[in-house]
C-alpha cells in the first residue's frame, strides 16, 4: 500500500493526518494477522507549487526570473531547493509514529517513477488513447501553463468589485457590464443602423468576428447576421450577443457550429497580439487596453454606457490567483470514453466493488458525462513528454508525431512512420520537441 504522496512544498494538515492514521490502523492489524505489508512512503513534486515557490525565492534574492536563468539551470535550482526544504514533511509522518516501510521511500520525479511516467505516455500513444489537438483551454498567464478544470475556482461578484491580481500593482475592475453598438453597413432608410451588444470584456471586442441573436427575433430579421438559439437569450439586454469565439467557450462552441473564423488576440502572457487589428495597441496587457478601448468607441460615439451593478463569477486559477484566460492552445489529451465505458462494466459486472454501494450511481454519473484529459503542462518543473513533432524540409501541411525515450529511438521511429505514410526513403526531416 501506498500514501497518496503529501506536495513536497507542504506541511502536514489534519487530512493528512487522518488519511495516515486510518491507514497505520489497517497496516498494523493486517500485520498482526500474519500479512506480510508494505506500507511505502513518499511526496509528490508538486509541478505548479514547487515552480511557484522556487520563483518567488529566486526574484526575491537574485532578483532574476526563471527565463533569465534558463530551463537547465532553473530545474537545478529546484531540486536544490527540495533536498533542503522538501523533507519537511517526511519528518512531520515520522514523528507521527506511522508505520511506513521508510527504505522504499519515493518521489514522484526520481528515476524509477520518471521511467514510469514516459513509458506510459509512450505506451498511451501508441495504443491510440493520446493524441493532440488545439482547442479551448483554461491558461494561467501569471503561470504560462493551462490547468484542468478542477484547478479553476469561481468567484462570485455582486456588482463593481476591484480584484487584487498577481504581478499587478493596481486592482481590476470586474462586475461592470459595458454597452457598445456596431454600425449597419448600408442600413434601410428608417431601419436600424446599430446593433448595440453588452459584455463584462470589453477589451475582448478586438477579437470580435460576428453578432449573433435568436433565430426566432423578430427585431432583427431584416439583418444578415448569425442566428444561434444556443448562445442567445432574446430576454437578455438587446438580444444581440458579440462573437468572441477564441476567448469565449460559448462563442467557441458558436463559431464551431457556423464556421466562423477563430483568431486569438492575447498571447501566452495576456498581452495583446498582431490579430488585434491596432498595431498601437500590440503588447498592452488584456486589462490595461480596457480604458483604451472605452476611449476609442467613445470617440466613434459607438460606446453606449455601463451597468456597475452587474451579477458574474470570475474564473480564478486555484494555484496562482489569475484570473483564467480562455485561450485557443495546442495541447496533448487522453481519450476518456473508452475507459470510462470499461470501468463502468467493472462495476455492472461484480470484478470491482465499490464500498459503501450507495456511490455506485455516483461512480455511473462521473462515468457518463466524462471529458477527454489534458494531461498537458507547459511547466519546467515536471515530466517532460516524450513526443517529437516530424518538421519536414518541404511542408506537406500535415502535422505528424512520433514518441521516443530519447531523439535517436525517436528518429527510428520517425523514418518508420514516414515509410508507412509513403513518403520517399530520403525525405530529409528534423524531430522539435514542443511543451
Amino acid at each position: 500500500m501506498i500514501t497518496p504522496p503529501p506536495n513536497v512544498t507542504g506541511s502536514l494538515h489534519i487530512g493528512h493526518a487522518l488519511t495516515f492514521s486510518v491507514q497505520d490502523a489497517i497496516v498494523r492489524w493486517k500485520r498482526m494477522n500474519g500479512y506480510d505489508v508494505q506500507w511505502i512512503p513518499g511526496t509528490d513534486h508538486a509541478g505548479i507549487g514547487t515552480q511557484s515557490v522556487v520563483e518567488k525565492m529566486i526574484m526575491k534574492e537574485r532578483g532574476l526570473t526563471r527565463h533569465d536563468l534558463g530551463r537547465d539551470a532553473f530545474v537545478k535550482e529546484i531540486w536544490k531547493w527540495k533536498e533542503k526544504y522538501g523533507n519537511h514533511i517526511l519528518h512531520q509522518m515520522r514523528r507521527m509514529g506511522a508505520s511506513l516501510d521508510w527504505k522504499n521511500e519515493f518521489f514522484t520525479m526520481d528515476e524509477p517513477r520518471y521511467e514510469a511516467v514516459q513509458n506510459a505516455f509512450m505506451q498511451l500513444f501508441e495504443d491510440g488513447l493520446i493524441y493532440r489537438d488545439t482547442r479551448l483551454v483554461n491558461w494561467c498567464c501569471a503561470l504560462e501553463t493551462v490547468i484542468s478544470d478542477i484547478e479553476v475556482d469561481y468567484k462570485n461578484i455582486n456588482g463593481r468589485t476591484l480584484l487584487n491580481l498577481p504581478g499587478r500593482s493596481t486592482p481590476v475592475e470586474f462586475g461592470v457590464l459595458h454597452n457598445f453598438s456596431y454600425k449597419v453597413v448600408n442600413p434601410d432608410h428608417g431601419g436600424i443602423d446599430e446593433l448595440t451588444v453588452s459584455t463584462t470584456r470589453i477589451e475582448t471586442m478586438l477579437g470580435d468576428c460576428a453578432v449573433a441573436i435568436h433565430p426566432q427575433d423578430e427585431r432583427y430579421k431584416e439583418i444578415p447576421i448569425v442566428c444561434d438559439a444556443s448562445l442567445v437569450d432574446m430576454e437578455f439586454g438587446t438580444g444581440v450577443v458579440k462573437v468572441t469565439p477564441a476567448h469565449d467557450p460559448n462563442d467557441y462552441a458558436c463559431a464551431r457550429r457556423h464556421n466562423l473564423p477563430i483568431e486569438s488576440i492575447f498571447d501566452k502572457l495576456g498581452k495583446l497580439n498582431h490579430n488585434c487589428g491596432l498595431p498601437e495597441l500590440e503588447g498592452h496587457d488584456r486589462f490595461e487596453v480596457r480604458e483604451i478601448v472605452i476611449d476609442k468607441l467613445s470617440q466613434l460615439g459607438c460606446y453606449k454606457g455601463r451597468d456597475d451593478k452587474h451579477v458574474m463569477r470570475v474564473a480564478v486559477c486555484s494555484r496562482s490567483g489569475d484570473v483564467i484566460e480562455p485561450l485557443l492552445q495546442p495541447q496533448w489529451y487522453i481519450k476518456c470514453n473508452e475507459l470510462a465505458a470499461i470501468s463502468k462494466r467493472q462495476v455492472e459486472n461484480g470484478k470491482m466493488k465499490i464500498v459503501p454501494d450507495q456511490f455506485v450511481q455516483d461512480w455511473y454519473r462521473w462515468l457518463d458525462n466524462i471529458q477527454d484529459w489534458c494531461i498537458s503542462r507547459q511547466l519546467w518543473w515536471g515530466h517532460e513528454i516524450p513526443a517529437y513533432q516530424i518538421k519536414l524540409t518541404e511542408d506537406k501541411g500535415q502535422e505528424l508525431w512520433v514518441v521516443g525515450p530519447d531523439k535517436v529511438k525517436a528518429e527510428k521511429r520517425a523514418v518508420d512512420l514516414l515509410q508507412k505514410k509513403g513518403y520517399p526513403t530520403n525525405t530529409s526531416f528534423e524531430l522539435i520537441k514542443v511543451m
